[in-house]
């Protein structure tokens, strides 16, 4: 399978099939946002943002703009504005490790936007950094063309020749879990692995109450 989406797959299950994983710090501004897309990468030094404005004027619509904004916490590197030309230029979503601003604006919005941080002080523009070359976006590597996959739970990168191997082993791994949920509601309590677990394991349980 070309495309990572097709299989309408959630982060956990491609997490737990192989995706590389960011940082839990990045989050989404707002409960319920998913983002989905290939990645254009940018990256920053410690609270600029002349390399995401220069991203933003050849962004493709459908891309999601990964930051690599250094982790830094303290100055934000985007906001209202910024959002707002992204989302008329068509962008999927925006993940920066580092912080954004004008935080209530956004969530009433419709951009995803997923960030570390957030801080009202902005940014400089001395310039410096990179734009659609590899990035450490929230710990993990991203290069331009990544599959992006973002929603409550975190965010997914998966390289496009890794993608096929992915999906398969999560579309494995929710056939699996359904079975595990469907066993429950049968009252099939104790799952068939956890004996053999146990006894291999070294775990002080006491009596049974």
């Amino acid at each position: 399978m070309s495309d990572l989406f097709a299989a309408g797959l959630c982060s956990t299950l491609l997490a737990d099939a192989g995706a590389r994983v960011m940082r839990a710090a990045i989050k989404p501004l707002r409960a319920g946002w998913s983002v989905r897309g290939r990645a254009q990468t940018v990256s920053v030094p410690a609270g600029d943002n002349l390399a995401i404005h220069a991203a933003l004027a050849i962004a493709k619509p459908g891309d999601v703009l990964v930051v690599d904004a250094q982790g830094y916490a303290d100055r934000a590197v985007m906001g209202g504005i910024m959002c707002a030309q992204a989302a008329a230029t068509g962008v999927a979503g925006v993940v920066i490790d580092g912080a954004m601003r004008d935080a209530a604006e956004l969530r009433q919005g419709d951009l995803p936007v997923f960030a570390a941080a957030v801080s009202p002080a902005g940014p400089y523009k001395a310039g410096g950094g990179s734009v659609n070359r590899p990035v450490q976006c929230g710990g993990v590597r991203v290069e331009p063309g990544d599959w992006i996959l973002g929603d409550d739970d975190g965010l997914i990168v998966v390289g496009p020749a890794e993608c096929e191997t992915v999906v398969a082993a999560a579309l494995a791994k929710a056939e699996a879990e359904a079975r595990r949920m469907a066993a429950i509601a049968r009252g099939e309590l104790r799952p068939a692995w956890l004996d053999e677990a146990l006894a291999k394991a070294t775990l002080d349980i006491g009596p049974a109450r």
